[in-house]
This record gives structure tokens, C-alpha cells and sequence, in this order.
């Protein structure tokens, strides 16, 4: 490794490590706009300038250009370096507009701390201004291009990493324009990178716009709730309200970036219907009046019907904290063990994925990036899980090959190879990929288990001689591949694909291949939900409540109306429950209809928060600011009203597995111990138990015990001719699907129109052309929807998104096949 001298300090880098990470080492920064760590060296904006004093380079160099080598002498504050990058902020001011008054990146802009910092502190131009005229970038991020320095920080992201070419540089030298062709919404999912990203005001945060200075700010650590991936973000909030989401950088997980739902989707906390006060009836009570009539409730339905009679459903979006102690407080009250999912099929399929990884497998973004070949299984990232869309995106860059066995029209900004095969051929379709990717050498390694496996999976693909061409290829982009990733969804997919993704990675990882596996969940604590659901649930919470025999019914920060699509079917179900207790913190149907509501907080608000993203990664959310109803709803405008009150308007919420402690309590001796403190002391206090019984902590991870058990134990069944009809899917999209975006107001500004879509050949088959209006009928009613087509999707599928306006949402969890006379233009 080279060794240098750095403001005569010595150090040791790796090789091809630049100067200006070198010196960053040694904690010594050099001024710089156009470098960053993730878009790499440009040498644009000639500020990073340092002398080389010895060794093989000479003189004034730009140090994220030049890689460090043995010998060299630098000196970062060499009078010919300073005056050199003095000169260099002078020239980058002379067209700036000086407007750091309205600027909203005033306070955290690099521009004005290298300004100050480099002396630049008199302005000798005289001369006309050069000027720009700003576009219309959309709903999320404002554009003001004369405040630009050139840079191209903007351009090397947006086309470069992210890979989306509706904006980029125009023009040529000093009238370079950052935008696009014409103003018009940005296509790329991850724009709002771009304001983290510009080291000047030239991107803002146009939600945000106007809303404080950065010191303004309470500002604390967070994480992303809007997916399984858990990425880290930084949370801005002001006036009892969250106004700002940032990117934090996490190595392990989203590098420096997030995407625009996560970014925008926080608004679901500042919801003006949202439930802060305790409900009895239909009227607010008193918190405490709250907790005991839920303890009464629920005391008198135990004494009349037993403990049976009560059924608590959690969701994937409770913290980890809420789900242990939802658990807990079933297992001391001798009820039910809670559910984590409405449908037993999405349960089945969250568990036997969490079963498959450990940490031999189990892969963070960062690893999918050094994959050299990754395989989509019934995955859309851009809709369903973004930022890993973008991990992929990183490895298609260094050279891996992609591949998606999909009957979706999955859109990646990048080449792949793309498999349009039906649901229930997915199965069958990865394992002949695999079974002729280990037909060679590679698979001498193998014995027992292993062996048996790969001798019963299918080496054919009965089906279409074309796409038994093209899964040749893959194959043999897999075998010569040394560091595999398989990504799994378990939206679409069936019970047996979790199952086979993980025995396929376990299978590629006992060759000499370096295998991952990475699964995209339904939630953001789906992983902890999979982990504390004990045992399996034959039937979905719908039947179990029309069963009859369950008359108490806590919703722990679940919804039952989300994606139910008979609601006059959930109705009649409801009708056979003595009480409703909902804990919650969003306005939803489930709360309007709710006998008690007691109020939770969201992971922003007055404690920490532990999840468990998609590859077992423990994460806590510290609170960003303590909590109440914002100023904007309860005050003069935006500013505080000129009134003193003893308690703060709209406090009374509590997190989750606060509540529940509080209603243990009241059911019992006020002398039991807390379900639980903070998850870190209950897992150092249970660890010893936690070992013994299901789980195996490894560093800042948790995984199942049984996956080493369940190995290998996956079926490929013989595909029976389908029923004639159309299979219609309920999806994801990036906005406008998700549960807690959906509330938010922000975010549905970057909702589209949801649409019906369907095969060319489909299309025309129907009469239906692109923009018509169609109807799907069901027994229980019909949804309409706009007319898409596609050709890049398997035929004989219709594919709608579970969006928040439509009336009735299709099941994402049953494929449905509809006759195609239930399919009708309108």
C-alpha cells in the first residue's frame, strides 16, 4: 500500500485511494463541490487544489484526480494551493445572485462555508450577470439555476448512477444549463438525491420551501418506514410537525441516498385527521378513562366467553418493541397468539423467507452491488422496495448481468433480460436456470442434501422454445458468475417461491460461488413480524372473524379496510364483535369504525424505535421531536398563538408498546413487570431465553433458528393447465400503494393515475385500447379503472396496482382469474 505525507503527516492507503480521501483519513478536509464519495472523482470545480511538493507529481494538482503513491509530499496549505483555491471561489461567485436571505439551502450550504472558508469575502465584478431560467422540476424539488457552480454533481447522479436521462447538462462551457429539454415532472424515483447532492441552492426541498433554517430545526437520527429495506434517514422537525426527510449515510444499507418516497412520504405524522385524543363511543374521553374502559371491555368479554374470544392483529409496520409486547400481553393474558398479517397465505410466505436466511446468505445493498450476476424472482424494486433497484443498478454498472422472471412490465433503468412467465411457472423457470447453471464442474462440492436437491429440480422448460433459448443464456451468465444474488418478492409470488429462492442461494452458496439472498417484505418490520408469529395461521382474520366465535377484536396499527375488496363482506364480519379497540396513529377506516381508539405515536415521536429490515439488520428510529398537534392546526397560522397552557395540545399519544403495558396493567396487578423497556434492554435481559427457544443474534442481526433445518426442502410442482380467464395481480407502485404514504400529502402529489394493464395481444383480443376506461367484475362488485398496454409482460395477466383511490381493492394475496366477459369497455 502506497505511503505519502499529508501536512507532514505520514499515512498508508490502499492503492487507487485519491489524495483528497487520503487526507480525509487524517481528519484533514479539502474544500471540494464536484467530489463525493458514491459519484467518485470529476475534477469540474478545480477547488480541491493542493501542492505536490515531492515524489512523482509536481505542483499545483487537483487531489481527487490523483491517486495516492509512495512518496509523495503534499501540503494542503501551501500559499500557491490557498491563493489558487481563493481565486477559484472568486470566479465561481461571479455569477451567483448573493441571495442567501430566501435561499432555503442558507445554512447547510457548502458553497457559503467554502466561500467564508477560502477568504472570498470582497467582490471586484462589476460586469453583467450571467442568467438562467428556472424550470418546473415538479411537485418535489425546486429548481434555481442561476445559483449553479458547474459542478455536475446533478448529472452524475441523475444519468450516471441512477440511470433516468430526463435531465442532464445542456448547452456548452460557462452557459452549461442543469435541467431538462422542457419544465415538466421528473421521472427519476430518487430526484430528491439531487438536493442532498447539490453542494449550492440550485435543487431545494420545494415542500420544505420557506419552512426554517437548518437551526431552526429539532433534528434527530431515522429511519425510512415505507418499505422492508430500513434505510436511514435524518428527520427535520419544527413547530411540533415534520417538514424535512434527509438521506443519513448507512454503509451497510442505503449508502448516501434514499428514494423520493421515503423522502416525501413523512407527512402521514402531520395528518390534520389524525387521532391524538382517546375515543369512547364516538366521543373523546380522558387517557385514562381511555385504558380502563378498554381493561373493562375486554375484562368482561374474557369472563363471558374465555380468553378465546379475543383476537389481537399487529401489522408490519408496529416497531419491534410493539410486537414483543403484543406477544407478551397475549401469553400472560392466556389469549391467542396475535397476528402480524391479515391473510394466512402472506404470514406463510414472510416465515419460510425469514426461515431461509442466516448470515452466510442474508446480503445488504451495499453486497448487491458487488454482485457479479443478480436474478429478480417475482421481484419489481422500483415500485416495491426503490433503493434496491438502485443497489442494482451500481452492480449492472460494474459489468453483472440482470434477470427478472416476472409477469409484470417491470421498468429497471438499465439493460436486463426479462422473462415474462406466468405466477405459477416462476418456480419452474428459476429452477432450470439454476439445475443448468450447476451441470458442469461447479458442482463436485455438493453431497447430501445438496446433491439431492439439484438432482430433483426440472432441467426443462415445456413451454415456449423461445424463452427456452433465452433461459439458456442466463444460465450460463450464472454459472460463469462467482457472486450470485437472488432477489425474491412476496407480493405476486406463490407460498412455494420464498422457499425455493432461499434452497436455490443455499444451493449456489455450497458450489464455489459466493451466492446471496435478499427478499423484499411487505413492511418495514415484516422481518420482526415473521419472526414473532409462532405459529401458522390457517385462515385470514376475515374468517376467523366470521366465524363467529371472536367478540373482542385490538387493532395494534393495523387496518382491516386497506386491502380488503368486499367491504360489505368485512361489515357483516364486524357485526359479530362486541368491541373494537384500535391503537393507531393514522385516520384510518379501521379507526373511524373503531367501539375505543387509543392513539400511538409514529416512529418520529417521544421514544425509540426498533425494526428489522429485509436481511435481518436491527435498527433503532430515535425520536425526532417530542410530539402534540402541530402549530399549523392549532396555532395563529404558522407561528405559536400568544396563550400559555399547562400540557401540549394534542399529546396524550403514546407509543404503541407503551399503550399495551398500560392496558397489561389494567388487566392485571399493577405489580407485574413492564412487557417491555426499550428493545435493547429486553433483548440483553432475554438473550439467554431468545437463543434457547427460535432466535440466533449475530452482531447488529437476528435470524431464525430453524433455517438451518428446513434446508432444501422445497417441491417444483407440475404446472396444471390454468383456467381460462384473465389472472389479475394486485402491485405496488411507488406512490400511491403504500400504506403510510398514502396519508401523506406530500407524497400524493407524485401519485399517477392508477391504471389497468394488460398485454397487447389482450387488448386487442378485448376491444380495450390504451386510455379506455374498463371495468373488472367480481362477485362481490366491480372496480374501473384506465386502460394501459404493454408488450413487455406475460399474456394472459392483468395487472393493477392496490391504489388508495380505488373504491375496492383487488386481494393482492389469491390471484383471481376473471372470465373475459367480466372484463367490459366503458
Amino acid at each position: 500500500m502506497p505511503k505519502l505525507i499529508i501536512d507532514d503527516r505520514e499515512i498508508e492507503v490502499p492503492a487507487g485511494t485519491k489524495v483528497i480521501q487520503a487526507a480525509e483519513r487524517l481528519g484533514i478536509m479539502i474544500p471540494r463541490f464536484c467530489f463525493h464519495e458514491a459519484l467518485g472523482s470529476l475534477g469540474a470545480c478545480r477547488l480541491c487544489a493542493v501542492k505536490f511538493k515531492e515524489g512523482p507529481v509536481k505542483g499545483i494538482e487537483m487531489s481527487c484526480m490523483v491517486e495516492a503513491r509512495d512518496g509523495m509530499v503534499v501540503s494542503t496549505t501551501d500559499p500557491d494551493a490557498v491563493s489558487f483555491r481563493k481565486w477559484i471561489i472568486e470566479c465561481l461567485m461571479l455569477n451567483h445572485p448573493h441571495d442567501c436571505p430566501v435561499c432555503d439551502e442558507g445554512g447547510h450550504c457548502l458553497l457559503q462555508d467554502e466561500t467564508v472558508s477560502g477568504g472570498h469575502g470582497i467582490r471586484r465584478y462589476q460586469g453583467k450577470k450571467r442568467t438562467y431560467v428556472d424550470q418546473d422540476l415538479g411537485p418535489f424539488v425546486r429548481h434555481e439555476m442561476n445559483r449553479c457552480i458547474h459542478c455536475w454533481r446533478c448529472r452524475r447522479f441523475y444519468q450516471d448512477f441512477s440511470g433516468y436521462r430526463d435531465l442532464g447538462a445542456l448547452q456548452i462551457a460557462n452557459r452549461t444549463y442543469f435541467g431538462r429539454f422542457e419544465s415538466g415532472r421528473l421521472e427519476n424515483p430518487f430526484s430528491g438525491n439531487l438536493i442532498d447532492l447539490c453542494p449550492t441552492g440550485v435543487y431545494t426541498d420545494k415542500p420544505a420551501r420557506f419552512k426554517g433554517r437548518r437551526w431552526n430545526f429539532e433534528r434527530g437520527p431515522s429511519l425510512c418506514p415505507h418499505c422492508s429495506l430500513g434505510c436511514n434517514t435524518t428527520g427535520s422537525a419544527r413547530y411540533r410537525e415534520m417538514v424535512r426527510q434527509e438521506a443519513r449515510l448507512n454503509e451497510d444499507v442505503n449508502g448516501y441516498f434514499i428514494c423520493d418516497r421515503g423522502r416525501f412520504g413523512f407527512d402521514f405524522a402531520n395528518h390534520p385527521h389524525r387521532p391524538r385524543n382517546a375515543r369512547s363511543a364516538g366521543e373523546e374521553v380522558s387517557w385514562e378513562r381511555g385504558i380502563e374502559t378498554a381493561a373493562e371491555r375486554l375484562g368482561a368479554i374474557v369472563r363471558e366467553a374465555g380468553p378465546d374470544a379475543v383476537l389481537c392483529v399487529g401489522s408490519p409496520r408496529c416497531s419491534l418493541e410493539t410486537q414483543v409486547s403484543l406477544r407478551e400481553l397475549c401469553r400472560v393474558s392466556g389469549w391467542s397468539a396475535p397476528r402480524f398479517f391479515l391473510e394466512s397465505s402472506t404470514s406463510r410466505k414472510v416465515r419460510s423467507a425469514v426461515s431461509k436466511l442466516d448470515e452466510g446468505t442474508a446480503v445488504s445493498m451495499r453486497r448487491i452491488e458487488d454482485a457479479d450476476f443478480v436474478l429478480l424472482l417475482g421481484a419489481d424494486p422500483v415500485n416495491e422496495a426503490p433503493m434496491s433497484a438502485l443497489a442494482v443498478r451500481q452492480a449492472q454498472r460494474k459489468g453483472a448481468a440482470v434477470a427478472v422472471v416476472d409477469p409484470r412490465p417491470v421498468f429497471l433503468p438499465f439493460p436486463f433480460d426479462h422473462l415474462t412467465v406466468t405466477p405459477d411457472r416462476m418456480d419452474l423457470c428459476a429452477a432450470v436456470i439454476v439445475k443448468r447453471a450447476l451441470s458442469g464442474d461447479n458442482t463436485a462440492t455438493l453431497s447430501g442434501e445438496a446433491a439431492g436437491f439439484l438432482e430433483s429440480l426440472p432441467s426443462g422448460y415445456p413451454f415456449d422454445p423461445e424463452l427456452h433459448s433465452r433461459m439458456d443464456g442466463i444460465a450460463q451468465a450464472l454459472e460463469r458468475s462467482e457472486r450470485p444474488v437472488i432477489v425474491c418478492g412476496t407480493n405476486i409470488v406463490g407460498e412455494s417461491t420464498p422457499g425455493l429462492a432461499g434452497d436455490l442461494a443455499h444451493l449456489l452458496g455450497r458450489t464455489a460461488k459466493k451466492a446471496g439472498l435478499f427478499y423484499l417484505l411487505p413492511g418495514p418490520n415484516a422481518f420482526g413480524a415473521g419472526l414473532q408469529s409462532s405459529t401458522d395461521d390457517p385462515i385470514s382474520v376475515l374468517e376467523t372473524l366470521e366465524g363467529g366465535k371472536i367478540k373482542a377484536l385490538l387493532l395494534v396499527e393495523q387496518d382491516l379496510f386497506r386491502s380488503q375488496f368486499d367491504q360489505e363482506r368485512l361489515d357483516r364480519a364486524l357485526q359479530n364483535l362486541d368491541c373494537l379497540i384500535v391503537l393507531d396513529y393514522l385516520p384510518s377506516p379501521s379507526v373511524e369504525k373503531a367501539d375505543l381508539v387509543l392513539p400511538t405515536t409514529p416512529l418520529f415521536e417521544r421514544t425509540p424505535s426498533t425494526f428489522v429490515n429485509q436481511e435481518g439488520r436491527l435498527q433503532q428510529a430515535t425520536p425526532v421531536h417530542r410530539g402534540g398537534t402541530p402549530i399549523s392546526q392549532v396555532g395563529c397560522g404558522s407561528r405559536p398563538p400568544r396563550t400559555f397552557e399547562d400540557h401540549v395540545p394534542g399529546g396524550d399519544p403514546k407509543a404503541a408498546h407503551e399503550v399495551l403495558d398500560e392496558l397489561y396493567r389494567s388487566l392485571g396487578s399493577h405489580e407485574r413487570k413492564p412487557l417491555t423497556a426499550e428493545f435493547g434492554d429486553w433483548k440483553a435481559e432475554n438473550r439467554s431465553a431468545l437463543e434457547d427457544s427460535s432466535l440466533v443474534f449475530v452482531g447488529d442481526r437476528v435470524f431464525s433458528k430453524d433455517a438451518p433445518d428446513k434446508l432444501f426442502s422445497s417441491k417444483i410442482t407440475p404446472t396444471e393447465p390454468r383456467e381460462k380467464g384473465m389472472e389479475v395481480l394486485s402491485v405496488d407502485w411507488t406512490f400511491g400503494t403504500e400504506e403510510l404514504s398514502g396519508y401523506s400529502r406530500v407524497a400524493q402529489k407524485g401519485e399517477s393515475v392508477p391504471k389497468l394493464v394488460l398485454h397487447a395481444d389482450d387488448a386487442a383480443r378485448l376491444g380495450l385500447v390504451e386510455g379506455d376506461k374498463a371495468a373488472l367484475q367480481f362477485d362481490a362488485g366491480e372496480t374501473i379503472l384506465e386502460v394501459g398496454i404493454a408488450t413487455n409482460m406475460a399474456s394472459g395477466v392483468i395487472v393493477v396496482p392496490g391504489h388508495r383511490l380505488l373504491e375496492r381493492q383487488v386481494s393482492a394475496q389469491q390471484p383471481t382469474i376473471v372470465p373475459d366477459n367480466r372484463i367490459r369497455k366503458i
